[in-house]
Formats: structure tokens, C-alpha cells, sequence
């Protein structure tokens, strides 16, 4: 079979040259682009006589799809599938597989990381000391005792939840499907109002869905306590950007931290929390570690065999 990965999925040439070996010696012929491209008449060029494609979060519509008869399996070394047609996949029989699981370290890593930014303000700071400024009057805020509500407790939600315990927080959770071992732990379910109107820090781990689009509107962003902070970690579309900078920028919430936004970065120059104050935003960066590229590699070579 003819496999293709048509981006470096996190791998050197080296190791490249390892899995070509490896596949060759069974009969397969593996094709490795080492630069990003994301066009569709580049996509299409490179994945058209592919049986098995090999595709991180690159888009992947039906008018690139379409053009390539011959495939049959795409081998997706991410978490969300949600960049891909799965329509379109499932009418023409070509199989899907995500990376699972390579990420939750690293992401829920991420989530508590920017929940310490957002208290301890150490961006801000950091360019106030490079200014040759002072503490001055300045205050942080610490982990310890906040009630921190998890919405969505999939495996990244619940790692969140972990680390958030051994900071010595109260953890509550909202999620479609509800696990005993988070109820193990020692964490209620409540409803997603309730855990609007009850958290100091509200953590995002949902997939993009239809029923995830928008879930958090301005009208749940009201619930939210004037003290409360925003982290999303998840995907940019479940949060209402407008409301949350609105929200932001008029003393209804006291701080947010993004990873994700409605289309990857760079952003419009007008996105609405380019200038909300006390926000911190990184460009998706919550899967992208040494660790994790190291997993998903293996997790992707899995799923190929």
C-alpha cells in the first residue's frame, strides 16, 4: 500500500527514514513531506494515489477528499476529528482513527498552567519588569481552595481534575456522559449553570460537536461570579469569543486563558480578545510537547499496523 504523511507529524527525517525501512520490508511504499502545507491543491497533489493518509489537524474537506479515489484509511495524529469530513468519509468507506490519548499530560498541563498566569498575572508582570517596573500595590491570587468547575470530564478533563486536587482545589464537573471514577474522586456532577454560578475558575475539555457549538454563551458567561476566570484548552467554537471579551473588558470576569480560537492562528487583527484585558492567549499549543509528539508517533505507527 502506498501511505503518505503529508505533513512531518513531529518527526525528524531520521526517524522518517526508519518507518520507510520498516514499511518497506512489508511490502509498503511510505511517502514523508517534511513542510506544513495546507492548500488544497497541494494536499490533493500529494494525497491522490495515497491508500492510507497520514494527517495531524490540516483541514481535510470533501473538495480535497474527493480527489483522492484510492484512499481507504486516514491515520489522524491528533485528538479532534473535527477538521475532517467524517460525512463524506463514512458515504465512500474510508476508515478513520484519531491519536487518543497522546496529549492529556500535556494539555491538561497546559490548562493549570494558564489558570496560574491568569491568577498570578506573570505575563503581564514579566513585561512590566522588562519595562523596569516595580510590584507596586500588585496582588496575585493562589490555586489553593478555588472551586474549579471541569466541563467535560474525558481523559484530559480528568487529569485536569487531578492535578487541581493536588493543588488542594474544589473540583466540581458538568459532562454529557457522567464517569463513576470522577464521582470516585470525590467530584460531583452538577448542572452547567450551577457550575457557571459556583466556580472561581471554569476549565473547558468538551470536543467540538454540534452540541458543544456555542455552548458557553453570553447568557451561561452571566452566571459566571465578577472573580471568575475562563481557561479553554478545548476548542475555540464552544466559547462565545465576542461575549467573553465583552465580559472581559466591562468587569464581569476577571480573567481568561485561550489556547483555541475559531480557526487556527495567526488571528484577524480584530479578534475581540487581542485587546481584553487580563486575557492570555497562546497559539494551541497544548498538545505541541517533546512527550507528546514522542506518544503520538507511536499511537499513529499502532493504529497504522
Amino acid at each position: 500500500m502506498k501511505i503518505v504523511a503529508v505533513e512531518p507529524i513531529g518527526i525528524s527525517a531520521e526517524r522518517a527514514k526508519e518507518i520507510q525501512s520498516q514499511l518497506a520490508q512489508k511490502g509498503h511504499e511510505f511517502v514523508w513531506y517534511g513542510d506544513r502545507k495546507e492548500d488544497a491543491a497541494t494536499l490533493v497533489e500529494r494525497m491522490q494515489d495515497a491508500e492510507i493518509v497520514i494527517v495531524s489537524n490540516i483541514p481535510l474537506p470533501v473538495e480535497v477528499l474527493s480527489k483522492c479515489p484510492k484512499l481507504q484509511f486516514l491515520n489522524v495524529a491528533f485528538t479532534g476529528l473535527d477538521h475532517i469530513d467524517l460525512g463524506y468519509c463514512e458515504a465512500h468507506h474510508i476508515r478513520v482513527k484519531n491519536a487518543s490519548g497522546y496529549a492529556t499530560e500535556g494539555v491538561a498541563e497546559l490548562a493549570v498552567g494558564l489558570m496560574i498566569d491568569v491568577l498570578r498575572q506573570i505575563t503581564r508582570l514579566d513585561g512590566s519588569i522588562r519595562e523596569c517596573g516595580i510590584r507596586g500595590a500588585f496582588l496575585g491570587r493562589e490555586l489553593r481552595g478555588k472551586t474549579v468547575g471541569i466541563v467535560g470530564t474525558g481523559a484530559i478533563g480528568i487529569r485536569t481534575a487531578q492535578l487541581l486536587q493536588a493543588f488542594g482545589c474544589e473540583v466540581i464537573a458538568w459532562s454529557r456522559t457522567q464517569r463513576p471514577e470522577v464521582t470516585g474522586m470525590g467530584i460531583p456532577y452538577v448542572s452547567l449553570e450551577d457550575l457557571m454560578r459556583r466556580s472561581d475558575i471554569v476549565s473547558l475539555h468538551v470536543p467540538m460537536t454540534p452540541e458543544t457549538n456555542g455552548l458557553i454563551s453570553r447568557e451561561l458567561l452571566a452566571l459566571c461570579k465578577p472573580t471568575a476566570i475562563l481557561i479553554n484548552t478545548a476548542r475555540g467554537k464552544v466559547v462565545d469569543m465576542n461575549a467573553l471579551a465583552d465580559a472581559l473588558r466591562n468587569g464581569r470576569m476577571a480573567g481568561a486563558g485561550i489556547d483555541v480560537y475559531e480557526k487556527e492562528p495567526p488571528l484577524p487583527q480584530d479578534h475581540p480578545l487581542l485587546n481584553a484585558p487580563n486575557c492570555v492567549l497562546v497559539p494551541h499549543v497544548g498538545y505541541a510537547t517533546r512527550e507528546a509528539f514522542d506518544d503520538r508517533i507511536e499511537i499513529v505507527l499502532r493504529n497504522l499496523e
